[in-house]
């Protein structure tokens, strides 16, 4: 199962982790673990590449992922990182949706 932790601080994600594989099918055929791993990297991507925030985070071949996002006072790099992080999350809360037996989201 895949288990994702979502923590908040002041109401605003602030750190996402991800680890393990769903199981729902054999590497190279496994919907959801390729649904999951194409949000976080574009998650990943949209946070370093487009708003050029400030982050931390680890990435490890065995489907494991951890970023945390480090505070800043731009209000504008706020909005941008608040939207591409708050789609994020609603995009693995739909495929928890449909495949809970294979994701866990939680906060």
């Amino acid at each position: 199962m895949i288990r994702c932790k979502i923590s908040r601080k002041d109401g605003r994600i602030s750190s996402v982790n991800i680890a393990g594989h769903s199981g729902y099918d054999i590497i190279g055929y496994d919907i959801v673990c390729a649904a999951v791993s194409a949000l976080s990297i574009t998650v990943l991507n949209g946070l370093t590449e487009y708003v050029k925030a400030d982050i931390k985070y680890e990435i490890k071949d065995d489907g494991y992922i951890d970023f945390e996002i480090l505070d800043t006072d731009d209000k504008v790099k706020i909005l941008q990182i608040d939207a591409i992080v708050e789609t994020f999350y609603l995009g693995l809360k739909s495929i928890e949706l449909n495949y809970s037996e294979y994701i866990k989201v939680q906060e």
